[in-house]
């Protein structure tokens, strides 16, 4: 019981004085580049499925 106390003592030390916690513009940057890499990966694999739909109706439409 003694080892889970100090390791919640610890974990509290660590997290208060040792951790780097970003600024408020440093974060908004990062959600911004991540928002934006997420809107272009969708529109990446939205034209893929568009392009793969598209070719497997015309290559059904020709063994028909």
């Amino acid at each position: 019981m003694h080892s889970i106390i100090n390791y919640c003592k610890d974990s509290y030390v660590e997290l208060v004085h040792k951790t780097a916690w970003p600024s408020r513009s440093e974060l908004m940057n990062s959600a911004v580049v991540v928002l934006t890499a997420s809107l272009c990966i969708a529109l990446v694999v939205f034209v893929m499925d568009y392009i793969f739909q598209n070719g497997m109706e015309f290559v059904y439409g020709l063994l028909r």
